[in-house]
């Protein structure tokens, strides 16, 4: 199909999607590292840091990230909303990216160097108003960065291909923290007083001054990188009177389709399932396998190794068998493969090898991963697609207003998983501030025994919720054959 003279519906300005260079494919998903940054801190140390090392009760500490959570989420549709609408000579999307760039890496350095002699609630309110910062700043971003995929390109393979370098660098961004985190910083921080590095403060604090640093880099290159873009984006709707109401009203016309409500309540569930499962990973890590900050190092690694995978599988999975299809398959795999290892310690099936069971995790754990970034990518292509079934029905590019509705219901909820992480915690009778030998191992296996049917339950109902999609590839090029001779008879009249 030839969409050389493809043009808005509501602009009557060219608009000319086509397969995007590599460069632009570099540098939009550059931008990921922000998020991926800010996102694997929160998922994976957080917890652990404000809890077990500053003594702030976990309790607390799931309160507080899921207020700000909430608070953030509100921000959402107004940012994709207003960003669909902008007008400005950068376009609808950069001012936001540019403009989000101090508050989020000054906010999070702030974040990992609390004050570590204050109260119990004075701790709760710096935790919470620093991370309302921070995740207000990521929305910023984050949203009208997202939405430049179904801009960038209208191809059903190439909106993969695009956003498996976006989910490339996001994972790759958040995973070096942890690397340098197990790795050099951990280790570096061990003392005469701390034995483990993992609970020293000067650790974290030093690790909020790197990342800060790389977060506004990322946004940064991606905005400039993506500004030759500009004029080949779309335009805003025209000028027209909005009240309040007419606001709600194009909001919710847009999302008005089941194809849409399938993917936001999958979305709904992958956020409690991920908040679930990564506030307690190291915890596995470190209490049940017993690691050290040298293997987990290690373990972490592996990630480059799946982001590589989930960054090539995703386009072929595309092409192949389809985006709904090739979601279920490979998240039924990922998803039902994720704690068989644990599993299988439990029951005694693997041998004792310590050895063994290193390279058994390590090796699982990356071709989990993999497929789950697959997964990831399939699903948030899934979306892209239907915007241009949205511009059918309506008549106006909703880019900013699909994502955030999926951005909005994943933070709303994802600290829901963490919440339940932190009572998974209180139930097996983990002590604040205990190292590896001060846990007991039926606490341990309690822990473990708790989260598989949880976690199994959240994955596989999100699976079944992602089986009601329409939307598929001969679809999706309908809906471009009829956008395309509406524009055409436009033009013509």
């Amino acid at each position: 199909m030839n969409n050389n003279n493809f043009q808005s519906v509501d602009s009557g300005i060219a608009h000319k999607p086509s397969k995007p260079t590599l460069w632009t494919k570099l540098s939009y998903g550059f931008g990921a590292a922000a998020f991926g940054i800010k996102n694997n801190g929160f998922d994976y140390f957080l917890l652990l840091f404000y809890s077990q090392v500053v003594g702030l009760d976990a309790r607390l500490v799931g309160i507080a990230i899921t207020a700000a959570l909430v608070i953030d989420a509100i921000s959402d549709p107004i940012v994709g909303y207003w960003s669909d609408n902008l007008r400005s000579r950068w376009g609808r999307r950069h001012p936001f990216m540019y403009a989000a760039a101090v508050p989020v890496s000054l906010s999070y350095f702030f974040l990992w160097s609390p004050p570590l002699d204050w109260s119990q609630m004075e701790l709760f309110w710096y935790l919470l108003i620093m991370a309302v910062f921070i995740r207000m700043g990521i929305t910023l971003y984050e949203t009208p960065s997202t939405a430049l995929v179904p801009e960038l390109t209208d191809d059903y393979v190439q909106r993969s291909s695009l956003l498996s370098f976006r989910y490339y660098f996001g994972w790759t961004g958040g995973n070096t923290m942890s690397v340098l985190m197990f790795l050099f910083l951990f280790p570096a921080f061990v003392t005469a007083s701390i034995t483990d590095g993992r609970f020293n403060a000067d650790s974290y604090s030093l690790y909020g001054k790197i990342a800060s640093v790389l977060i506004f880099i990322s946004i940064i290159v991606s905005s400039l990188g993506t500004h030759s873009q500009i004029p080949n984006l779309k335009a805003p709707p025209p000028k027209r009177e909005l009240t309040l109401g007419a606001i709600i009203k194009e909001i919710a016309d847009t999302l008005a389709d089941r194809s849409f409500f399938s993917l936001f309540f999958a979305a709904l569930l992958g956020a409690i399932g991920t908040g679930l499962s990564a506030a307690l990973t190291f915890y596995f890590w470190t209490y049940f396998w017993g690691f050290s900050s040298i293997q987990t190092g290690l373990i972490t690694m592996g990630t480059f190794l799946a982001a590589f995978i989930g960054l090539f599988l995703a386009p072929i999975v595309t092409n192949t068998i389809g985006k709904k299809r090739g979601a279920m398959i490979v998240g039924l795999v990922a998803f039902i493969g994720s704690p068989l290892p644990m599993a299988l310690e439990l029951l005694g099936v693997l041998p004792e090898s310590k050895d063994f069971t290193f390279w058994f995790v390590f090796i699982t754990g990356v071709i989990d991963t993999g497929l789950i970034i697959c997964f990831q990518i399939l699903v948030a292509s899934m979306m892209a697609d239907l915007v241009d079934q949205s511009e059918l029905k309506t008549g106006r590019r909703s880019e900013g207003v699909f994502f955030a509705a999926s951005t909005f219901i994943r933070k709303a909820t994802q600290g829901i998983g963490l919440m339940l992480a932190s009572m998974l915690l209180y139930l097996a009778d983990f002590q604040q501030g205990a190292d590896t030998t001060q846990v007991a191992a039926e606490s341990i296996d309690r822990l473990v025994m708790l989260y598989i049917p949880a976690i199994l339950f959240i994955w596989l109902t999100m699976i079944a919720v992602i089986s009601t999609y329409r939307l598929d590839r001969k679809q999706h090029e309908e809906n471009l054959r009829k956008l395309k001779a509406i524009n055409t008879e436009k033009i013509s009249n």
